[in-house]
């Protein structure tokens, strides 16, 4: 897969959660254009997390955070259950979800996730954090609860 190796030097990909949301995953679920096209699609149930490393790679500095959008997958094809689970392991929920306000509008939900190598219930805790993103309102009829943003961090 190609990186974007040809961002300016010394480019750096910082978003606030507010940003992620209301400017590239609104535009993602609607189609729209994002300006600079840094953000990656992905498959994040057929890829182990670091494995991202190589394929949201943005320029050539060496990055702790990589960012990508993907489409939720269902557990059970009538349900509403998220499957999280990858060949080596799974991504399980922690704590409760962070809303994400613009002005005093609220615009979106992050959720964090950690990365366990192997099977459920048995799985062992890894340095891998997610960050889930969601948007909280649907201007447009589009099924956005099924495309996220996400922001990985490897410790």
């Amino acid at each position: 897969m190609e990186t974007f190796s040809h961002v300016p030097p010394g480019f750096r990909f910082h978003p606030t959660d507010e940003e992620l949301v209301d400017y590239y995953l609104r535009k993602k679920v609607t189609s729209r254009r994002i300006d600079l096209d840094v953000i990656k699609d992905v498959d994040l149930y057929k890829i182990e997390p670091w494995d991202l490393q190589e394929i949201c790679r943005i320029g050539t500095e060496e990055q702790n955070d990589w960012y990508f959008f993907s489409h939720k997958d269902k557990k059970y094809p009538t349900g509403t259950r998220t499957n999280r689970a990858t060949a080596a392991g799974f991504w399980k929920a922690t704590g409760r979800d962070k809303a994400i306000y613009s002005k005093h509008d609220l615009i979106g939900m992050r959720k964090t996730l950690v990365f366990y190598k192997g099977r459920a219930p048995n799985g062992q805790k890894s340095d891998w954090i997610m960050h889930e993103y969601r948007l909280e309102t649907d201007e447009n009829g589009t099924p956005q609860a099924r495309i996220e943003i996400a922001h990985i961090l490897n410790f």
